[in-house]
């Protein structure tokens, strides 16, 4: 039963994949719309006009690909019409949402009462994915490109804590994790990891800070392709070891 029953959902799932217009994006309507969201931990969702365009539309379609290897993780959309049969004009409003107010993008955590809502003005993937990978934590862990999940919880253990010897054997556990890592990308990313814990400690939490205006900086000048992605996974690295003000 339980194997007929994931079938079923698979298949759902999947022809509503095909009949979106976008590859990596289902499209919801009012009655798919709780289904399939209750079967992910996590769900990011855009609401927005029945044939959206622009920079918005086309920065959300990118998450389909950058996170098509995610099994936890749903990326959909929800077209409104305030014509015709004004399809999806209902769940719209049951978020709170008018005509002026898309797009929107809420991200749906399985166990949450309210979605939150992405209210970033730079409307891009790269804050789209901070957002998910900040509220989506203590479900399940969707990292930046480049971060590693053990080193990401041994980063956030390593900002929190304040007493030098505790975050030097936080180093250690980083260090032999790192001696024991596969992979050539992997191996670079778990490199940062273990430098950016050696210069904290040797120069003080500033060195977060001042390390990533600098990597900003050197990201706004010309560049190869293989030395903008690898400033760009330090910064997504450097963003692991920053703490949510809500968790302060």
């Amino acid at each position: 039963m339980y194997l007929l029953w994931n079938i079923g959902t698979l298949f759902i799932i999947l022809s509503l994949c095909s009949g979106s217009q976008t590859k990596g994006i289902v499209s919801l309507d009012s009655y798919t719309f709780d289904k399939i969201l209750s079967k992910f931990k996590v769900s990011i969702v855009k609401f927005d006009v029945a044939y959206p365009y622009g920079e918005k539309h086309e920065e959300f379609v990118k998450l389909g690909s950058a996170y098509q290897s995610v099994d936890d993780l749903l990326i959909a959309d929800v077209p409104v019409k305030d014509y015709g049969d004004k399809e999806n004009e209902d769940l719209a409003s049951r978020f709170g949402l008018s005509k002026e107010d898309l797009p929107s993008v809420k991200l749906f955590i399985l166990g949450s009462s309210e979605p939150l809502t992405f209210t970033d003005q730079d409307f891009n993937l790269e804050k789209l994915q901070k957002f998910i990978a900040k509220y989506s934590k203590s479900v399940v862990y969707i990292g930046l490109p480049g971060t590693l999940e053990k080193f990401d919880h041994l980063a956030t253990q390593f900002s929190k804590e304040k007493l030098t010897e505790k975050r030097k054997q936080l180093l250690l556990q980083a260090e032999q994790l790192w001696d024991i890592t596969e992979g050539k990308q992997n191996q670079k990313s778990a490199e940062v990891y273990v430098k950016t814990m050696r210069k904290a400690l040797e120069k003080g939490d500033t060195f977060f800070e001042i390390e990533t205006v600098r990597v900003k900086n050197i990201l706004k000048g010309s560049l190869a392709e293989e030395k903008k992605l690898d400033m760009s996974i330090r910064l997504n690295i450097l963003e692991s070891f920053s703490i949510p003000h809500d968790e302060l």
